[in-house]
């Protein structure tokens, strides 16, 4: 699904990802953990195209197709959903009115029909009672207002009515109380599937005893230092990133 070739990204001049090797199959979810100043949202952002960062060297494929000279809209439209860590406000726009526009764009994109407004209600309510969301959320302004929790439920709504194949959480549990993260860790459970992946990057193995994952990664000054699986997790929370700060020296 997604292969990371010794990838070298740079911003403003200063180097972030030094040599980033990473591959993901299709219906595998990885977690990347490191501590701050690894690059592990700079990944998040490279992936998902944000302007403002430089690759310098290496690769991005995605179903074998290289996504570097691709714009985000284009990225999107191929399956690349990227759930911010902190999710932006849109005041002046209704949520439901956001929510039709995006997917019917993403559609278009792919030159599916347009969803009807009946068939796009439905959608929109199946998915909001996943996440327990009220539905006056929606008829509100994007995100404006909303608590932590609400902001990243209404990111994890997105995530389901666009389908994507593969789904970036960038911090998903940040901000969020244990009632919050076990709602939202349920919707992106119910999203798993074979044909979708999943890459979550945390700083802490809560995170992973509700979304838990296929491989751990360990991140540091740019790179993947280290692989296990989900007990690598635990040893982190454990121990601390402290045996990887030559990595970064």
């Amino acid at each position: 699904m997604l292969e990371i070739k010794n990838l070298h990204v740079e911003i403003d001049g200063k180097k972030i990802l030094r040599g980033l090797d990473l591959s993901i199959g299709s219906g595998e979810v990885h977690a990347i953990m490191g501590p701050n100043g690894s690059g592990k949202s700079t990944l998040a952002y490279v992936l998902a195209g944000k302007d403002d960062y430089e690759v310098t060297g290496g690769d991005i494929l995605f179903e074998g197709e290289s996504i570097l000279e691709m714009e985000p809209a284009e990225r999107a439209a191929k399956g690349v959903f990227l759930a911010f860590q902190y999710p932006v406000e849109i005041p002046g726009v209704a949520g439901m009115t956001f929510l039709k526009a995006a997917l019917n764009a993403q559609r278009k994109a792919r030159g599916e029909a347009e969803l009807t407004t009946p068939d796009f209600i439905r959608r929109v309510r199946q998915a909001a009672d996943l996440l327990q969301m009220d539905q006056e959320m929606l008829r509100r302004p994007v995100n404006t207002g909303f608590s932590g929790g609400e902001k990243k439920r209404n990111e994890i709504l997105q995530m389901a009515l666009l389908e994507p194949k593969l789904c970036i959480l960038d911090e998903t549990d940040s901000g969020l109380d244990i009632d919050a993260l076990r709602i939202v860790s349920e919707g992106v459970n119910a999203l798993r599937s074979p044909a979708r992946s999943t890459l979550v990057i945390t700083h802490y193995q809560r995170l992973l005893n509700y979304i838990v994952p296929d491989k751990v990664h360990v991140m540091s000054a740019g790179r993947i230092v280290r692989t296990g699986g989900k007990e690598l997790a635990l040893e982190l929370e454990a121990r601390g990133y402290a045996d990887y700060a030559a990595d970064a020296a």
